[in-house]
């Protein structure tokens, strides 16, 4: 299957389908940039399947991407019908969808432990690929690439605010990842990853 047939076999939201592809397509660029060993594969295939279960926190009033009564009164009937399947707790819906798809156990581990609440022992691990996969969520907001601190501003006025060291963390991981990049952070742009989104539609699981 493709992760496009994925999507629509699960009825993962438009918007949501969308942020997976640009967190994929950012880590993406980030391997392919690396002088150091990445595992590219493993990867882009979490960053593709991270938020599956995503729909359950989702509160369609906010209006955040613009969706008439109908289209909230439909994802609302999609939110409850995973809720039934899968209990109120997105990482554990995410998690029981992986396991319904054969996912790699480091794949679910990655995603398992790529909450924010997470991101000082992500900063501190030796795994660059924890690192990346959480970076690229990291600059992805609700309608495209954003800097980190654009991101954590974003997201700051969405959640509430959060500690200091947890801000840190985030920008100690960029420079983890960054010194071990041909790139710049400023490289990483919706315009230069546009050209990878329809290649990752067709990535095959």
């Amino acid at each position: 299957m493709t992760i496009t047939e994925i999507y629509e076999q699960y009825k993962i939201m438009p918007n949501l389908q969308l942020h997976q592809l640009r967190v994929a397509a950012v880590a993406e660029q980030i391997c392919e940039s690396s002088n150091i060993p990445v595992d590219k594969n493993t990867i882009v295939l979490a960053c593709l399947l991270h938020d599956m279960g995503n729909i359950i926190k989702s509160n369609f009033n906010n209006n955040l991407f613009g969706m008439t009564e109908e289209d909230k009164k439909y994802w609302e009937e999609i939110k409850q019908d995973f809720i039934k399947q899968y209990g109120d707790q997105e990482i554990m819906a995410t998690l029981a969808i992986l396991k319904e798809l054969s996912i790699d156990n480091q794949i679910k581990e990655i995603i398992q432990s790529n909450d924010f609440s997470h991101i000082c022992e992500i900063q501190g691990s030796d795994s660059i690929e924890r690192k990346i996969v959480k970076y690229a969520d990291l600059r992805v907001g609700p309608h495209g690439v954003l800097t980190l601190q654009e991101r954590l501003d974003e997201a700051s006025k969405r959640y509430g605010k959060w500690e200091d060291t947890k801000s840190s963390c985030c920008f100690e991981i960029e420079k983890q990842i960054f010194s071990h990049s041909s790139l710049k952070p400023e490289d990483i742009t919706d315009e230069s990853i546009k050209d990878r989104l329809e290649k990752l539609r067709n990535t095959k699981i």
